[in-house]
């Protein structure tokens, strides 16, 4: 059956010295320290996380898919590399050449991969320029961030990079980065623990409150990890509408259940039960296997947890790729 895993990360090997170029620093490096691995390193020195060979090889990746049964990743850049923080110019530079690297992998091997860019959403004016480029250069859509610098997605400065977004077709996918208060929470990993569902529930949260499903109906957006803590806590989303509508409706008149449905989420959640409910609550033709590939909090068989449940062939059907093509607008024949 064909496969597609939505939620993949990919970095070009070697990137740019942006402190030299832009003057200052807070961009990621790659240490090519041993054959075959890398430091991801901030240029003041910081360690992040250290990578192998299949975080920017492509057919090491081709490779390791093939041992998975994975016909197809979406590839989508590391969420540091955002760089929100940098000043618009630079993150459009930044953008354009991590762009411009996706855009060569899906070129060179286009029944293997889809690409999903990123911009530079500090300036949404930008954004949109970089997201119109992206659609030229054969991306499929764009990744964002669950928070612009601690703003909230339903800012208005943002609808228009929404807006152009569903005008030309082009898939969301919502990543959390930046995590609200995992300065007071670094012990334990609980940044990617607790802050990341966190994160992507506020987003889910900011985007159905702030009325932008409602809006564009015909936006394609999908949220990692299962959607956080969101598909746990809608009951009290709902409620929260009901009982303080003077705090809840003001920028959309319509519950939260309304959207249940109208947004997609990956099937990251680790847990078999979860995914049902998943199933349950939104629908099975807007989950797709998402596995975070090749991080260690992603699923080590991409779609192992899908294929061991007792889902029907039409479900996995949907969760191996009807839904993946659906969200992204592709076309089966493409990659048969």
């Amino acid at each position: 059956m064909l496969t597609i895993d939505i939620h993949t990360h990919i970095l070009p090997r070697d990137i740019p010295k942006w402190k030299e170029r832009f003057g200052y620093g807070g961009f990621i490096q790659l240490d090519h320290h041993k054959p075959c691995c890398a430091r991801m390193i901030k240029d003041d020195g910081t360690f992040f996380r250290e990578v192998e060979q299949n975080c920017w090889d492509a057919e090491t990746r081709i490779k390791e898919c093939d041992t998975h049964h994975v016909h197809v990743q979406v590839l989508s850049t590391v969420p540091v590399m955002f760089s929100y923080w940098a000043k618009p110019e630079h993150g459009l530079d930044l953008s354009r050449f991590l762009n411009d690297h996706l855009a060569d992998i899906v070129n060179r091997y286009p029944k293997r991969f889809i690409g999903l860019g990123t911009v530079p959403m500090q300036a949404p004016d930008l954004a949109v320029k970089e997201l119109e480029r992206c659609k030229l250069i054969g991306l499929k859509g764009i990744q964002i961030g669950t928070n612009i610098n601690q703003k909230n997605l339903n800012e208005p400065e943002f609808f228009q990079f929404f807006k152009a977004c569903s005008d030309l077709q082009m898939a969301v996918f919502v990543h959390p980065w930046e995590m609200m208060g995992q300065e007071y929470m670094q012990k334990y990993w609980l940044p990617w623990l607790v802050g990341m569902p966190a994160e992507t529930s506020r987003a889910i949260c900011s985007m159905i409150f702030g009325g932008i499903f409602e809006k564009l109906p015909e936006l394609h957006v999908a949220f990692a990890h299962g959607g956080g803590a969101f598909p746990s806590t809608a009951g009290r989303i709902q409620h929260g509408f009901e009982c303080r509508p003077d705090l809840t409706a003001i920028d959309n008149p319509y519950p939260p259940v309304r959207y249940l449905g109208k947004f997609f989420l990956d099937s990251l959640v680790h847990d078999a039960s979860m995914l049902h409910y998943l199933v349950n609550l939104i629908g099975v033709n807007r989950i797709a296997l998402g596995s975070d590939y090749p991080f260690p909090l992603g699923e080590d068989i991409p779609g192992a947890l899908i294929k061991s449940e007792n889902f029907s062939e039409e479900e996995k059907e949907f969760l191996l790729h009807r839904s993946a093509l659906e969200w992204l607008r592709e076309d089966k024949k493409k990659f048969l």
